[in-house]
């Protein structure tokens, strides 16, 4: 739509997109003639798209591009068919002369003037486009409110940031190709205020904690998961603690680029504790500076600075954690102590090979997978009976099952089955295993021994918030939706940037317990609601909201082409038939 201004200006609401080549100015240098001829041939095929999409180029740099589109779907379908065929083109040259593009879009205001186009809302496009990770698409919250119902692709928010030159600070999104393995990935939540120490009434503040990601400083960032694992094998330790409540890792990683003190970040997370640190490694040694500082103090009650060999790491991590706990003055006994030590590896290459897996499982894409797969192979390759290498190596298999990855889901799912089962025998006192073993059992509608696995893994690992969400989904598809609801609401606590998946099993409890309202108005909550419309669609159908109820029926439809009733059937994991007869029957009273 295009309406005049006073001053006689044209102004016009139109989906704005920026793009550009990353590292282009050292890529030149390298290759002059290559690299033009070869961000040319892509800048041609954006143009093509951009004219199949109602989409316009308004002007191209060396590296970069400007267009309009009438609609902030068509930006986003384009900007995401533009990524994929990047990809393609980039498989096919070679890694070495892979040319990676950044997308920013934004949707507002255009004003053309003498020929030339102005306006905040470019000028926001183009800060979002900079602000975009290589290869990834981020838009502003003014495109996720028009778009995040509409389309088949997954959504992280990234908080609201404030751009140079621009008033207000501005909501941006990450988009996802796969909308399922957004729904799994932790994140901030836009509607989210977080908690303060003085508002808390929980009665477990005083050893409430969180350990903040360990910076690196070695001279080689490639070792930089090195920091990465030791603050996720602290926060793991401490969480075996019944005493403590410890914030999941997954919402501690979202302060790893947020500019807070660690004080500031305590206290949006309404804990007590918190740890940070810094790790540098240098060849077969290691310096690791810690402290733990009491935010309703405002000091600094520990810190201290080790310089250790690489080889004396797990003795370290016991030491500091013993540390940690005597400083929060949690009453633990020391054989309980003694009890929650980890079984180290027979090696370090083995533990190096899990930590640098952990980077690529928790992205939850089919190659991060793979590659993570990979690693654990790695790992077990060194030490054959490393049960922590065993679990995480099953979590692939099922996630390779969950996302139909695999073209042998029934041997994936046995197989993890199979590696859970070795992971606790070798070593019992691992709530990894357990975890894995209950995912496995449920699948396989082995109902009691699912229960019976997550009872033993939370026993475990009390604090392990994923952990609880998952067996909150089992209790649910057992009958037992109002312990599901209670076991999910605590689970939130923990991790208050939790993902998606959290929402959805929520909103399947309250489903089941014929809540309707409750199941919808808890799945619109989701930032990633592709995955949750099954929900609606149903919960739609069973209160007679027609016309909802075959709209999310089509939205259903959008995203799996192909799903058939028969389907869900055979994968419903429900213990009791009537639970899946519940559900079925609201899917085909939304005309599904």
């Amino acid at each position: 739509m295009v309406g005049e201004t006073r001053d006689g200006l044209k102004r016009r609401l139109a989906a704005i997109v920026f793009a550009d080549v990353v590292s282009y100015s050292r890529m030149m240098g390298d290759d002059e003639v290559g690299t033009t001829l070869a961000v040319r041939s892509r800048l041609s095929e954006f143009s093509s798209l951009a004219k199949e999409h109602s989409g316009e180029v308004i002007s191209t740099a060396g590296d970069g591009v400007f267009l309009l589109f009438d609609s902030a779907v068509d930006a986003v379908t384009f900007a995401v068919i533009a990524q994929q065929r990047v990809i393609e083109m980039n498989n096919r040259t070679g890694a070495s002369k892979a040319i990676v593009f950044r997308f920013g879009i934004n949707l507002g205001d255009v004003l053309q003037a003498d020929g030339e186009l102005t306006g905040e809302s470019i000028n926001i496009a183009s800060r979002i486009e900079a602000f975009s990770e290589p290869g990834h698409i981020c838009i502003s919250g003014s495109v996720y409110d028009s778009v995040s119902n509409k389309m088949s692709v997954g959504y992280e928010y990234l908080g609201a940031q404030r751009f140079k030159n621009i008033k207000e600070e501005i909501d941006v999104f990450q988009i996802h190709e796969n909308p399922t393995s957004a729904a799994m990935t932790a994140g901030l939540r836009r509607e989210r205020k977080g908690p303060t120490t003085s508002d808390t009434r929980d009665p477990l503040i005083d050893q409430s904690i969180v350990v903040l990601p360990f910076t690196y400083q070695g001279g080689d960032q490639g070792d930089s998961w090195f920091a990465d694992g030791l603050t996720e094998d602290i926060t793991t330790c401490l969480s075996k603690f019944q005493q403590f409540f410890v914030i999941s890792r997954n919402s501690a990683y979202i302060y790893n680029d947020r500019k807070l003190s660690p004080q500031e970040t305590a206290r949006e997370l309404g804990v007590r504790y918190v740890v940070n640190g810094s790790v540098r490694k240098a060849g077969s040694r290691i310096r690791i500076t810690i402290q733990l500082i009491d935010v309703i103090r405002d000091r600094t009650i520990w810190g201290e600075q080790y310089n250790r060999e690489i080889d004396d790491l797990f003795d370290l991590q016991d030491e500091i954690t013993q540390t940690i706990v005597s400083a929060t003055a949690a009453k633990i006994e020391t054989s309980e102590l003694e009890r929650l030590r980890q079984t180290p590896p027979a090696n370090m290459a083995a533990y190096g090979y899990v930590l640098q897996g952990q980077r690529f499982i928790f992205s939850y894409t089919r190659n991060g997978v793979s590659q993570a797969r990979e690693l654990y192979d790695s790992a077990l390759h060194n030490d054959p009976k490393y049960a922590r290498a065993m679990a995480a190596k099953s979590r692939t298999l099922n996630l390779d099952w969950r996302y139909n990855w695999t073209l042998e889901p029934d041997i994936a799912i046995q197989n993890a089955l199979s590696l859970a089962m070795d992971a606790i025998e070798m070593d019992s006192l691992d709530a990894r295993g357990f975890g894995e073993l209950g995912f496995a059992h449920l699948y396989r509608k082995e109902h009691d021994a699912a229960i019976s696995a997550y009872e033993r893994a939370i026993k475990l690992n009390p604090n392990d918030a994923d952990m609880m969400s998952d067996m909150a989904d089992a209790l649910a598809h057992c009958g037992r939706s109002e312990e599901a609801i209670e076991l999910l609401e605590k689970a939130m606590r923990l991790n208050p940037f939790y993902p998606d998946q959290y929402i959805w099993h929520l909103g399947g409890a309250y489903f089941n317990l014929k809540q309707y309202e409750k199941a919808i108005s808890t799945i619109r909550t989701m930032q990633n609601p592709s995955e949750g419309r099954r929900i609606l669609a149903a919960s739609y159908g069973h209160l007679d909201m027609k016309r909802e109820a075959e709209q999310e029926a089509a939205e259903v439809l959008k995203a799996h082409p192909d799903f058939k009733l028969e389907h869900w059937v055979s994968i419903q994991p429900d213990k009791f038939p009537e639970d899946v007869d519940h559900f079925l029957e609201g899917l085909r009273r939304a005309g599904l």
